[in-house]
């Protein structure tokens, strides 16, 4: 028997597998995760919300003292501005509000993250700044989708699913007029950076950066440098964050990674 007759069926299927698995691969990466949990949170604020009232801008990009911060969504209502960060997570999660990191846990691997709310305070903190409006008026708010359980306390604006849409709706009493609605839009609308393939590519180095403990960064507050210091009392004596080297004047703090 000729061995070609029986290899060709093999060969074939193994040309379909081929790119099954790059698809496979690709839809697993961090990066097309991300992209498919914010698609999935815009087609809630368009379906869920009334577009009259609630007026959603996407992918903003937002100058700060340190470089650029990327806001994943804004809503913008005479109720008040809601700042979305989106994970597209799975397996248990663990965090409490003022912990630096939180968990995520898939069966026996363990992965450790920023806590969200703290990278989101960053984001609100670039709004405010931007809209010169009552911190009162800017809400921050955290979606996870994806099949993810929280396993500790989560506060009320960390949400699962499509649950952000009823903590947005929950404000009902108007804080802005619908002339500062249009002018906080316009606002946003000529503060913003151009989205384009620059933009992004330096948003990842910034990311990039921030991963490296040891790599040199600045105050997202001043724009001053930040320095590493060292704990010097307490039951934490010993650990190393990054202050800024404007302290006392300016107090910033990150952790070491």
């Amino acid at each position: 028997m000729d061995p070609t007759l029986v290899l060709a069926p093999l060969v074939n299927a193994l040309w379909w597998l081929i790119p099954l698995a790059l698809l496979g691969a690709l839809l697993k990466s961090s990066r097309v995760k991300g992209i498919v949990g914010e698609h999935l949170v815009r087609w809630a604020l368009r379906l869920r919300l009334d577009r009259a009232t609630y007026r959603a801008v996407h992918d903003l990009t937002l100058p700060t003292p340190d470089g650029a911060t990327q806001i994943d969504h804004v809503v913008v209502s005479r109720y008040g501005i809601f700042v979305i960060e989106t994970k597209n997570m799975k397996g248990w999660i663990f965090g409490g509000e003022r912990q630096a990191q939180w968990t995520q846990k898939i069966y026996r691997h363990t992965i450790r993250f920023q806590n969200p709310l703290l990278q989101n305070y960053k984001h609100v903190k670039a709004l405010q700044a931007l809209l010169d409006v009552p911190p009162e008026t800017i809400h921050s708010v955290v979606t996870f989708v994806g099949d993810s359980r929280f396993k500790t306390p989560i506060p009320e604006n960390v949400t699962q699913g499509t649950r952000f849409i009823r903590f947005i709706r929950s404000f009902r009493e108007p804080v802005f007029s619908d002339a500062a609605v249009e002018a906080v839009l316009q606002r946003i609308a000529g503060g913003r950076l151009k989205p384009g393939s620059a933009n992004h590519r330096a948003h990842v180095r910034r990311l990039e950066t921030r991963a490296d403990p040891l790599a040199e960064r600045r105050c997202p507050k001043c724009g001053s440098p930040l320095i590493l210091r060292t704990v010097k009392t307490g039951p934490r004596a010993g650990d190393r964050f990054w202050g800024c080297s404007r302290y006392p004047k300016c107090r910033v703090m990150q952790p070491l990674g």
